[in-house]
C-alpha cells in the first residue's frame, strides 16, 4: 500500500473508470496515495485497472454502476463508505457523445438519452455524494464538463446543452456547500487520446483521428489521459483547498 502522496489517507471514487481519462485519474490517485473506487459498466475493464492498481502497491475496488439509474448512484456511495469509511474525492467522469446531427433532426429519445447520462448522471451522483462528504467534514469532487461545457459545435446540441449543465450545476453545487468544506469544480478538457474521441469521430483511421485534433489544437498536439490525471489529482489535494466553483481548462489552448 502507498503510505506517501498529496492524496494519502484519501478515498477517492471515479464515475466512467475502465478506460481513458477516468482510468488514468484512478492509477494517479492510487499513485498518490489514495484508497480507490474504481466504477464503471464494463466489469472485465474496470478488474483489469484494479489489478493494475494493487500490482504497484494501491488500494482499490471495482464497483458496477449506471449513472442514471439514481439506486446505483447511492449504492455506489454506500459501497465507498462500508469498504473505507469514508469518502473524500470524486471525478464525476462517466460520459457518452451519440446523438449526432442537427438539433431538428436528432431524435427526441436519444437527445434526452444523452443529456441523462452527461448531465442527470452528475446531479445523481453528486445528490449522493455530497451528504457523504459534508458527514467526513468536506471533500473535493471534479466534474468532466468538456471543452463543449463553454462552447458550441454544430450536429452535437445534446451533448452541447447537458455539458453546458454541468458547469452550471458545479457552479450552484459548489455556493450550496461551500460552507460545508465541499469543494467543487469542473474540467474543460480538449481533444485527449482516449477510445472516446476515436470512437465518437465517424472515422476509422486512429492516426488520421489523433493528427486532425492536433491540427485543430493550438499547441499543436491532443492531450493525455495521464496530464488530466495529473490536474484532477492537483484539484483533489489540498493544495487546491482555495479553488472552489471554477470551469478550469485543461484543453491545450482551444477555449482561447
Amino acid at each position: 500500500m502507498v503510505t506517501t502522496g498529496s492524496l494519502c489517507s484519501k478515498v477517492v471514487l471515479v464515475t466512467g473508470a475502465t478506460s481513458g481519462m477516468g482510468r488514468a485519474t484512478a492509477l494517479r490517485s492510487a499513485a498518490d496515495g489514495a484508497r480507490v473506487v474504481v466504477a464503471g459498466r464494463n466489469e472485465e475493464a474496470g478488474e483489469e485497472t484494479v489489478s493494475v492498481i494493487r500490482e504497484k502497491g494501491g488500494t482499490a475496488f471495482f464497483a458496477r454502476c449506471d449513472v442514471t439509474a439514481e439506486s446505483d448512484c447511492a449504492a455506489l456511495v454506500e459501497r465507498a463508505l462500508s469498504a473505507y469509511g469514508n469518502l473524500d474525492c470524486v471525478f464525476n467522469n462517466a460520459g457518452v457523445l451519440g446523438a449526432k446531427g442537427l438539433l431538428t433532426e436528432i431524435d427526441t429519445a436519444d437527445w434526452w438519452s444523452e443529456v441523462e447520462v452527461n448531465l442527470g448522471g452528475v446531479y445523481l451522483g453528486m445528490k449522493h455524494q455530497i451528504p457523504a462528504l459534508v458527514a467526513g467534514g468536506g471533500g473535493a469532487i471534479v466534474n468532466n464538463a468538456s471543452l463543449l461545457g463553454v462552447r458550441g459545435t454544430p450536429r452535437a446540441s445534446a451533448y452541447v446543452a447537458a455539458k453546458h449543465g454541468v458547469v452550471g450545476l458545479t457552479k450552484a453545487a459548489a455556493l450550496e456547500f461551500a460552507a460545508h468544506g465541499v469543494r467543487v469544480n469542473a474540467l474543460v478538457t480538449g481533444p485527449v487520446d482516449t477510445p472516446a474521441l476515436t470512437s465518437t469521430s465517424g472515422h476509422v483511421d486512429r492516426v488520421a483521428i489523433v493528427a486532425d485534433a492536433a491540427a485543430h489544437t493550438p499547441v499543436g498536439r491532443v492531450g493525455e489521459p495521464g496530464e488530466v490525471a495529473a490536474f484532477t489529482a492537483f484539484l483533489f489535494s489540498d493544495e487546491a483547498k482555495f479553488i472552489t466553483g471554477a470551469a478550469l481548462a485543461v484543453d491545450g489552448g482551444m477555449s482561447a
